[in-house]
């Protein structure tokens, strides 16, 4: 009898699909086993892209505070199916899972869904990703959902390269290489490849080994943490908390706070963070035991 394997995600650039789609290749070259249904979480409004800019700053509120748009229904294929397994794919927008993902794990769809199935979830970003993670997790954990892998594909290059990289993807649809700018996201190598990742997830599947699936994605390389990164994460957050709520509370200085707000996040990237750097290089020889446990925490899948 066939297994059913659901592959949700949402994607503006392609990116994601075909990232989730190489993933589940290894059950795609097995239809007498497994049967694979995919599912692109749609917006009853999407998301331009290529992203003016002032949209793409104007969505930090309501990305940052978890705010939902409305969806529209998944397939009835979908609805009326027992999955025996999940891979749920990612973005990160403003240190949160996006307004699609946020938008469908609060639609009341995702609670059926994804109830009592072992979930992996894939997430394609520039680079910070960790505490996005944390609060998908309690998503999860709040739907009976067990998390049993994660896999974090990251733009490998420098902080400041990316920055310049992903506004110049995001704004004007341009992912390739550049004058002295490299292409933009994960890398294709990677994207490529990403089917390494499908074969031991549909290994650890087929011999009922889910338990075990983790420490063996992240030995192949699925999960990157940057100690460096974490902190910058864990300072944005408090920040954003701030901003964010200036921004929803204060209506009518809207335009002119998000005006400000962007200016802060561009002097946050090119000021604050190379100081924070120059603290976490100096801190490092006290803090290495607590970064280590760090790292593996957040190369886990428990939520604490």
């Amino acid at each position: 009898m066939q297994k059913n394997i659901l592959v949700i995600y949402y994607t503006q650039t392609g990116q994601l699909e075909d990232i989730v789609r190489n993933i589940a290749q290894p059950f795609e070259d097995k239809k007498d086993e497994y049967k694979v249904t995919y599912y692109n979480i749609q917006l009853k409004k999407d998301f331009p892209f290529p992203w003016p800019s002032d949209v793409f700053f104007n969505t930090f509120p309501e990305s940052y505070l978890q705010i939902p748009s409305e969806i529209l229904p998944p397939p009835e294929e979908v609805l009326n199916t027992k999955f025996d397994l999940i891979l749920f794919g990612y973005q990160v927008w403003y240190l949160t899972p996006s307004i699609p993902i946020i938008s469908f794990l609060k639609s009341g769809f995702a609670a059926n869904i994804l109830k009592n199935n072992p979930v992996v979830t894939i997430s394609a970003t520039r680079n910070m990703w960790m505490l996005s993670q944390e609060k998908l997790k309690v998503y999860l954990k709040n739907f009976d959902a067990k998390l049993v892998g994660n896999i974090a594909l990251v733009d490998r290059r420098d902080n400041y390269t990316s920055v310049l990289t992903i506004l110049r993807w995001m704004t004007t649809g341009q992912k390739e290489k550049s004058g002295i700018l490299p292409a933009a996201g994960v890398s294709d190598e990677e994207i490529n490849g990403a089917g390494k990742y499908g074969k031991i997830i549909e290994n650890h599947f087929e011999n009922n080994n889910l338990a075990n699936l983790q420490p063996e994605l992240v030995k192949n390389g699925a999960v990157e943490i940057r100690a460096f990164l974490v902190r910058v994460e864990k300072v944005g957050n408090k920040i954003f908390t701030i901003w964010s709520n200036l921004i929803i509370n204060k209506k009518e200085k809207r335009p002119l706070l998000i005006k400000f707000f962007k200016v802060y996040l561009m002097a946050a990237i090119w000021i604050i963070s190379p100081i924070v750097l120059v603290f976490h290089i100096l801190l490092a020889p006290i803090l290495w035991k607590k970064r280590q446990k760090q790292k593996e925490y957040l190369q886990g899948i428990n939520l604490k």
